[in-house]
C-alpha cells in the first residue's frame, strides 16, 4: 500500500494543511505529474480541484518538473528548487534530485487549491495538535 502526506495550501488565507492519504486513494495520486489537477475527492476534500505544485522523497530529495520520469538523477543546478548557493550567486552544484511524476517512493505530495467547495477547508480537516 502507499501512503503519501498531502500539503494542501489554502490561497485565501495563506494557510496549509496536512492530510494523510492511504489506501485507494493514494494509489489515484501515483503517475500523477506536478502540474496536473486532481479531484480534491481523493484527499477527503468534496467540491475542491487541486493543483500539484512539488513534493519530496521519501529521502528528503526535491521534486523537479523539468525532470520527466518517476527516478532520481543527478543535475548540475545553478540557484533553483533544492538548492540555495550560500557561497556566491550563480554558483553551480550538482544535486540529487527526484523526478515530477508521483511513485510510491514519494513521501510528501505539495499542492494549492484552485477551485473551492462549499464548505471552508478548516471545517472538512481535523483539527491537528499544535507543537510545542
Amino acid at each position: 500500500m502507499v501512503d503519501f502526506k498531502v500539503v494542501v495550501s489554502d490561497p485565501r488565507d495563506g494557510k496549509s494543511y496536512q492530510l494523510a492519504v492511504t489506501g485507494q486513494h493514494a494509489n489515484v495520486l501515483v503517475r500523477k505529474k506536478i502540474g496536473d489537477e486532481i479531484d480534491g475527492m481523493f484527499l477527503g476534500l468534496p467540491g475542491y480541484k487541486v493543483k500539484i505544485t512539488g513534493g519530496s522523497d521519501k529521502d528528503g530529495f526535491p521534486m523537479r518538473p523539468e525532470i520527466r520520469s518517476a527516478a532520481r538523477k543527478k543535475l548540475l543546478v545553478a540557484e533553483s528548487i533544492g538548492n540555495r548557493p550560500r557561497d556566491y550567486p550563480g554558483k553551480r552544484s550538482k544535486l540529487n534530485l527526484r523526478g515530477g511524476e508521483i511513485s510510491p517512493e514519494i513521501a510528501q505530495i505539495n499542492t494549492k487549491v484552485t477551485t473551492f467547495g462549499p464548505k471552508a477547508i478548516a471545517e472538512l480537516v481535523p483539527a491537528q495538535p499544535a507543537k510545542k
